[in-house]
């Protein structure tokens, strides 16, 4: 490992907190850049991020429902930003991990996702982040892709956050069943991402948290584990009203990435109880 000047853009987001801390622990010289001192559609604070020689992208615009009524905005953050970010980051040599996410899919398939599945968005948040994919890998700059999914850490609103909430608040919660994915905790993806850093990782990848649950177990595991007095009654999708559709199968399968990076992923229920037991 060799310390390197890293740029976070959305680095007080979730996930960009989350990497920040941990690529400052490994000795990393850190460019933190976050809005309003930080727009990742102008051009400008963009050529300024490319003066490191490792970019992490966690900036992104993620109002799932938000985003179908606000498409030009959703597709200037998660796609056209995203293209720029490549081509300048090929012009000064930059390497970038790029997030993205599950939403890239329409969630029809008997089974966990693999890289080589085919895409299919089924909102307008799932095309641009998609189309962000595209552009970052037609400019040619040295890149990683990294989807990840249900992502939850020390800060900001989550699933397991507003969980956590409700539970304490009502007497019963309904959560949907039929949603199928891996919560996983942005302290295992800034590990992650951390490596694939080191490895200098080119392609996309999948990654979560090992092991599969519906929205409805999860959120039965953290009343059990909070020793919650609330009832987790189960739902369907199709009993809330959103504006955008959500994927039901979200579940990555994750085994190009454990194989490149030689690594074991803990299990969504280890992760959560650590997480949990911190906050």
């Amino acid at each position: 490992m060799v310390a390197e000047k890293v740029a976070v853009l959305g680095s007080h987001g979730m996930l960009g907190n989350a990497v920040v801390r941990r690529l400052a622990a490994r000795g990393n010289e850190i460019i933190s850049l976050q809005r309003p001192d930080f727009d990742i559609t102008s051009e400008a604070d963009l050529k300024a991020a490319t003066s490191a020689s490792v970019i992490v992208n966690c900036a992104a615009y993620t109002n799932v429902d938000g985003a179908e009524t606000n498409r030009d905005q959703a597709y200037a953050v998660n796609a056209e930003a995203v293209g720029s970010l490549g081509r300048l980051a090929a012009a000064s040599g930059a390497y970038v991990v790029h997030m993205s996410t599950d939403f890239v899919f329409d969630g029809a398939k008997d089974g966990p996702y693999s890289e080589t599945d085919a895409t299919n968005p089924i909102n307008v948040y799932g095309a641009s982040k998609l189309r962000g994919e595209a552009l970052l890998a037609e400019s040619g700059c040295r890149h990683c892709i990294l989807r990840i999914e249900w992502t939850y850490g020390a800060t900001g609103m989550h699933f397991i956050s507003k969980i956590r909430k409700a539970a304490t608040e009502r007497s019963t919660i309904r959560v949907v069943s039929d949603q199928i994915g891996t919560p996983t905790w942005t302290g295992d993806v800034a590990d992650t991402i951390a490596t694939v850093i080191d490895e200098r990782l080119g392609g996309t990848y999948h990654f979560a948290a090992a092991g599969y649950a519906s929205r409805f177990e999860t959120a039965a595991f953290i009343v059990d584990f909070l020793e919650i007095h609330a009832t987790v009654a189960p739902c369907r999708s199709s009993d809330f009203v959103t504006a955008a559709r959500r994927p039901l199968n979200s579940r990555f399968d994750c085994s190009a990435l454990d194989g490149a990076l030689s690594m074991k992923r803990a299990n969504w229920t280890q992760s959560l109880e650590t997480y949990l037991l911190s906050v």
